[in-house]
């Protein structure tokens, strides 16, 4: 008689040795990053945030205040202006660069004679350091004798006042801008450009389509996405706009171009109100958050809009 043999479940298999010593070695791999962001970003914001709810003058002793230093901005007329001149100056220095750099990338796309070499030049501007860009460009806006005024001679057109005057002052700011970061959004929009295939314009010359035709209904949708993150770098860029701003009016003249930015920096470091200053850049961050965070929505929509048009 054959004995019957019992059938006994084989245990689980232990996880590799290796695998162990992998997943308890990686704390020391993670601990160093999190000490460095705790210490360079939670830190600092935390205190921040601690401050604005203070009362609190350099040199002299904090009192917790609680929300009062929030309340005070609503009541801050100068607050309210530094408000407006930011989302002015945003507004203007975005919209000018992605449309003449959109511009300027449909046409250094093309095939032409030094191409290379304008490029090259074209984008010169964007590698300049901001405050000697300043420097220059407010030698050019002097009334007496700056070169803008002489070049507007030659033409007829009466001087300006450019950054003397608050009616010119944040257009002429948004000039320097312009001139330094639409390279930028040019080099983005033309690498978009350049992933754009052949065919679908290969078969709108069939079909007998202009280049606007071409340009609207082909170039544009396909190399919105593109445009869109320029947008976003720029806006986040120019809302923070500091040194070309300080460097050429220090927020003048007056206050007629002082933004946000400007006005914190005098609020801590002018009148050394540290727990004030502290609420206005909490304020300033979460206006920064809520734009970036908006403009990445936009572009979200815009890519899932191409695809649903090729769908």
């Amino acid at each position: 008689m054959t004995p019957s043999l019992a059938l006994e479940k084989p245990a689980a298999a232990a996880p590799p040795a290796s695998r162990r010593r992998a997943g308890g070695s990686l704390w020391p791999f993670v601990l160093p990053a999190l000490i460095v962001v705790a210490s360079v970003i939670v830190f600092p914001w935390g205190f921040t945030i601690w401050m604005s709810l203070n009362e609190w003058q350099i040199g002299g002793g904090s009192s917790f205040v609680g929300l009062a230093n929030y309340g005070r901005l609503l009541t801050d007329l100068r607050f309210h202006d530094a408000l407006w001149h930011t989302l002015y100056f945003t507004a203007l220095a975005v919209i000018l660069p992605v449309v003449l750099g959109l511009f300027s990338a449909i046409v250094f796309h093309q095939n032409f004679k030094a191409r290379g070499f304008l490029r090259a030049l074209f984008v010169m501007p964007m590698m300049a350091t901001p405050v000697a860009i300043a420097l220059v460009w407010a030698m050019m806006f002097h009334p007496q004798l700056g070169v803008l005024n002489y070049l507007l001679s030659l033409v007829g057109i009466p001087p300006q006042l450019w950054v003397f005057h608050p009616s010119t002052v944040i257009p002429s700011l948004v000039l320097v801008e312009t001139w330094q970061w639409t390279p930028l959004v040019m080099l983005i929009v033309l690498g978009g450009l350049a992933a754009i295939p052949t065919e679908p314009y290969e078969s709108a010359l069939i079909d007998g389509a202009s280049g606007w035709q071409m340009f609207w209904h082909i170039t544009l949708p396909l190399v919105l996405p593109f445009v869109m993150v320029a947008a976003i770098i720029r806006s986040i860029d120019a809302i923070k706009s500091f040194d070309i701003i300080y460097a050429i009016t220090q927020g003048g003249p007056g206050t007629a171009s002082e933004t946000v930015n400007l006005y914190l920096y005098s609020v801590a470091f002018a009148y050394y109100d540290i727990g004030y200053g502290s609420a206005i850049a909490v304020v300033f961050f979460l206006m920064v958050i809520g734009l970036a965070v908006l403009l990445l929505w936009l572009k979200k929509r815009v890519q899932w809009t191409e695809v649903g048009i090729g769908a």
